[in-house]
């Protein structure tokens, strides 16, 4: 990817998800909000893989669903290769979401067990009229083939198989519409470590051939590392640091990401040896109720009187030649 002036496929510009907090049994009042998503603005460049890591909990997986407007945002905008999906009636959604797919967390749940796998390769190709019907049992073979399994596994049912192998058919029902970018929502957690890095190599072979852009969404700092050309970093709903890769891993900025780094071993024992730990101290407070100023005070050792006062601004501290976004006063 050219680091001059790489294309801008997807925007994403102060997004906001609320779920609503209710009460009363027949009744119901709005007494608050869980703030999942509460403003954050990204761009994701055309052919690159975008990481998105964070704890459990902090808003990754729903900024992914809101993007795709799987949850209704609650502000903000979301515009893909320049049409903002907000702004969209519905049936122009749906004809954006044959270049918009999703890779779910759990190969378990997110595959259909009365369905056989031609099925629910196929339905995409149904829903979206892409072939006639005589063509698809041909076209969904081949999908098959490519992300490593037997074609003639096509009238078997998701039990038959193991975890990784049902993360590649959700994988080929996701290609299954020849998409430009994917959300890969933690695709790997749910795997085995022999297994997770059969499924980060399919991903690496398909968007160099396919030419895909990825929005990586993991909290495996090491894979993240692997597979990412940059790096955004969330904690309680908002953005903390966001770079290429080298600048993160390298010169961490944001004391959370410092803490997260902290916290992936080293191969090397001497150094792993002399490297100093940062612990967080507490838990992570409740979306429903997050901290005034910044949202990572409450944990953060170089916290100060103006950060429990004043939100930290979303800037771009970089060179010219790297952008490197960071929301702390103390950088």
């Amino acid at each position: 990817m050219s680091s001059a002036e790489p294309s801008t496929i997807l925007q994403v510009q102060d997004l906001k998800v609320y779920f609503p907090i209710t009460r009363g049994a027949l009744f119901q009042h709005h007494v608050g909000d869980i703030k999942a998503v509460d403003g954050i603005s990204f761009d994701v460049y055309r052919g690159e893989t975008l990481g998105l890591v964070g704890e459990s909990g902090c808003g990754k997986s729903t900024t992914g669903r809101g993007v795709l407007q799987l949850y209704k945002p609650t502000g903000g905008d979301v515009i893909f290769k320049g049409q903002s999906l907000i702004k969209s009636r519905p049936n122009e959604i749906r004809k954006l979401r044959q270049s918009m797919q999703m890779i779910f967390q759990d190969p378990y749940s997110s595959l259909n067990p009365r369905m056989t796998v031609g099925s629910i390769i196929g339905e995409p190709l149904e829903v979206f009229n892409l072939l006639p019907k005589a063509q698809r049992r041909e076209r969904i073979q081949e999908l098959l083939k490519r992300v490593g399994l037997n074609p003639y596994f096509i009238n078997r049912y998701p039990h038959e198989f193991s975890g990784g192998q049902r993360q590649r058919i959700g994988v080929a029902r996701a290609l299954a519409v020849e998409p430009e970018f994917i959300i890969c929502d933690e695709p790997i957690s749910a795997l085995d470590v022999s297994i997770q890095a059969q499924i980060i190599n399919l991903l690496e072979e398909l968007q160099a051939e396919m030419g895909l852009t990825y929005l990586f969404i993991a909290h495996d700092l090491s894979v993240v590392r692997h597979i990412s050309d940059r790096v955004a970093v969330m904690y309680l709903g908002k953005l903390c640091e966001l770079t290429d890769r080298a600048a993160l891993y390298d010169n961490p900025m944001h004391p959370y990401t410092k803490a997260l780094l902290s916290a992936v071993p080293i191969p090397d024992p001497d150094t792993e040896e002399q490297r100093q730990r940062i612990l967080l101290e507490g838990d992570i407070p409740s979306p429903a109720n997050p901290p005034s100023g910044c949202r990572f005070r409450t944990r953060c050792y170089m916290a100060t009187d103006r950060c429990t006062e004043e939100e930290p601004e979303w800037r771009n501290v970089g060179d010219g030649s790297r952008a490197h976004w960071v929301a702390c006063h103390h950088v």
